[in-house]
């Protein structure tokens, strides 16, 4: 008993440590690579927000770079991947939208893991205006928080 006791305090100190290093500051400087996350089956909705992202810089002068995440069927996929597709966002700092399964059923599993980590997710939009709605976001928000900028205009 007193073994573990002396571990306690340091598991403890790991843990917050944990805590402030994930914590890094809100926003993004002037120039940064934003990233948006697209999960869908196949790959038609990320091509097309690849190609509409393409070249394309924000008034802050982000630029959008498009990660890909698969669902693995038709029918949005199943409750694991879709997890763990938000929760990849979620765990990316550069993260400022999500661009979510095209069933609404499907979706309903990422917007709890998304939302608690201030990210919005749009849905049953084309790849293309998807990334506009993102764009027109951060343009019209503040350009010092992109990610607050992009929820509030998706979510609020």
């Amino acid at each position: 008993m007193a073994e573990r006791a002396r571990w306690v305090p340091l598991l403890l100190v790991a843990v917050l440590a944990g805590a402030v290093a994930g914590c890094g500051e809100e926003g993004a400087q002037e120039g940064a690579e934003l990233t948006v996350y697209v999960s869908a089956p196949g790959r038609q909705l990320c091509d097309e927000a690849r190609e509409a992202a393409r070249g394309v810089k924000t008034s802050g002068e982000h630029t959008l770079r498009v990660v890909c995440l698969g669902t693995g069927s038709k029918d949005g996929g199943t409750l694991a991947k879709v997890g763990g597709n938000a929760r990849r966002a979620t765990e990316d700092s550069t993260t400022v939208a999500y661009v979510g399964e095209p069933n609404r059923e499907t979706r309903k599993q990422s917007q709890p893991i998304l939302a608690s980590a201030g990210i919005g997710q749009l849905g049953e939009l084309s790849g293309r205006e998807a990334i506009q709605t993102v764009i027109a976001a951060i343009d019209e928000g503040d350009s010092g928080d992109p990610r607050a900028a992009v929820y509030d205009a998706i979510e609020g």
